[in-house]
């Protein structure tokens, strides 16, 4: 994946190469673009579905301390450690209001009878955790959030709609230690 500096010129975007070439080496020291979603900005307006073609917007989301958790049928487990840890950190007081979302890439399977198949799957996923799961068909929510494909992602959108935290890939401790700090403070926030 390209990393992109949110630098515009003449209405370009500079790849990193071309900041990093010295002719704009000043620029790197502008906030970088990392692997999603850019933090700090407002979350891009998209679309996911429940097994029953329920929508949920991101805006759905404003208001609300909201995790999402972007992952393929293959890596729900890479970022366990999180996923259990948030557990531990929704049971604390004052903490129950973290909203968590998550979000299966099934862009691979949005076809008959794949789709049918899958419904079903993710339906009994979702009994079984206690949460709805929703499903991008068409990987726009993929797209519109600049994520990977084939691995965990993480987005946090804090209750005012921005994009608090946004990454992909096993998370090591630390950094999950600062994801669930941004997600204290944000529930804890007075508005």
């Amino acid at each position: 994946m390209v990393w992109w500096y949110p630098v515009q010129t003449m209405n370009n975007w500079l790849p990193k190469s071309v900041i990093l070439s010295g002719a704009l080496g000043a620029l790197s020291l502008l906030p970088v673009r990392l692997d999603a979603a850019t933090v700090g900005e407002a979350a891009p307006q998209a679309k996911v579905v429940d097994v029953d073609d329920k929508a949920l917007w991101t805006s759905d989301l404003k208001g609300s301390t909201a995790i999402v958790f972007y992952e393929d049928k293959d890596s729900g487990e890479v970022n366990r450690a999180l996923k259990d840890e948030l557990k531990s950190l929704m049971g604390e007081e004052g903490m129950g209001g973290i909203r968590v979302v998550p979000v299966a890439d099934v862009s691979d399977y949005n076809s008959w009878p794949s789709r049918g198949f899958v419904k079903d799957a993710v339906r009994d996923e979702s009994k079984k955790a206690g949460v709805t799961i929703y499903c991008d068909w068409d990987a726009s929510y993929r797209k519109a959030f600049d994520l990977s494909k084939g691995t965990s992602n993480v987005v946090v959108v804090g209750r005012d709609g921005f994009v608090k935290v946004s990454t992909s890939g096993a998370i090591k401790e630390a950094r999950r230690k600062a994801i669930l700090e941004v997600l204290r403070n944000d529930v804890a926030k007075k508005d």
